[in-house]
């Protein structure tokens, strides 16, 4: 394989900038893209794809084919994507035709929760503990070694609760192996957790990096349900949180937005539940709440653009409208808030279809 094609000079108004996938991610991705003159070009494998209303160009072919993605690689400056369940196939045989940010490694590791965990780790970071599972015995071996309650996880694919089994004995974890398919899995062990959190920073080319403050999250049914900024962390622990979402972009030279989850313990303690390598649903409130949003900040590191600032001007509670929600938008439209109707057609329980966001004058 040849090396990955490199980044040339910074991206002028006017340039295309590829997203892989299709969603809602992908659709602010190409709003905020257009505000900065910039067009955009969505790859999507599903045939109804609601990033597509918005973007100049669209692709709807699967991701393994090479002749959809030499000629889509070839009509872009640079390819993004908008989730991690991209095959980094993908990724690396684009990488070989035009700048990838961010890199197919970031796309790999994430893909991966023991590889990202054992990453994590590496750089001296607190993780849950865990273990690798390839076989019901593995699961039960690895509930004996760590103690319960703990979680069974699918290596692989998986978000929103999907590919995963509370278990609270080593039998439960043998049993809970064969039912999420008996694929390679990775068991965790519970983090006794005040509340959830999350980092969303922007590293650049030249490795600037901007941070923005911290959210509270809180999950319904394993789906986040809102965002709170700011959290209810101290100035030292929002400064760890954010020291550690630096040295975790680094250590990847990490182009482009990424969210970093974590768990706040109440002696202030942080842990790193997972990574996300592009923009996240928590960084959904700084399109009100911040001059440059997360959106914006993402498509400016990737063309090659100088940082926005990050300051949050506002305190903002953003939520998440999730399956049949959606349709109560007259109710919606008549708040005093900012809606945003993602534009999908289907509306299935759990599938997030906009989100709210309510601004109030910074408190601190």
């Amino acid at each position: 394989m040849s090396a990955p094609h490199a980044f040339m000079s910074p991206l002028a108004p006017g340039s295309v900038i590829g997203i892989l996938g299709g969603g809602q991610l992908g659709r602010m991705l190409a709003l905020a893209a257009a505000r900065l003159g910039f067009r955009t070009h969505i790859y999507s494998d599903e045939t109804e794809s609601c990033a597509f209303n918005v973007a100049t160009a669209a692709t709807r072919a699967d991701y393994g084919n090479e002749d959809a993605l030499g000629k889509f690689a070839a009509a872009c400056d640079v390819v993004t994507f908008e989730f991690e369940n991209v095959p980094d196939s993908t990724a690396l045989y684009l990488a070989d035709h035009v700048a990838v940010a961010p890199s197919p490694r970031a796309l790999h590791l994430s893909q991966d929760r023991f590889l990202e965990k054992s990453f994590v780790a590496g750089l001296g970071i607190a993780t849950a503990q865990f273990r690798n599972v390839a076989t019901g015995a593995d699961a039960a071996d690895a509930f004996r070694a760590l103690g319960g309650p703990a979680v069974l996880k699918t290596r692989k694919l998986g978000y929103d609760g999907k590919g995963q089994k509370i278990v609270r004995s080593a039998d439960e974890a043998s049993d809970a192996f064969s039912e999420i398919g008996g694929v390679p899995s990775i068991l965790e062990k519970f983090v006794d957790f005040d509340f959830e959190a999350s980092v969303v920073a922007a590293r650049a080319r030249d490795g600037s990096f901007a941070a923005y403050d911290p959210p509270k999250n809180e999950h319904e049914n394993h789906i986040l349900r809102r965002s709170i900024v700011p959290a209810p962390l101290s100035p030292d622990s929002v400064a760890n949180a954010i020291g550690i979402a630096r040295t975790i972009a680094e250590a990847l030279d990490y182009v482009g937005v990424l969210g970093v989850e974590l768990f706040v313990c109440k002696d202030g303690t942080i842990t790193v539940n997972e990574i996300a390598p592009r923009v996240h649903n928590s960084g959904h409130w700084t399109l009100e709440g911040c001059a440059v949003s997360q959106f914006e900040q993402h498509i400016r590191a990737v063309a090659g653009w100088p940082l926005g600032d990050p300051t949050r001007h506002s305190d903002a509670v953003m939520e998440n409208l999730i399956g049949a929600e959606v349709e109560d938008w007259r109710r919606l439209a008549a708040e005093r808030a900012a809606l945003h109707i993602y534009g999908k057609r289907v509306v299935r329980p759990g599938r997030k279809m906009g989100h709210l966001t309510r601004i109030t004058p910074r408190s601190g």
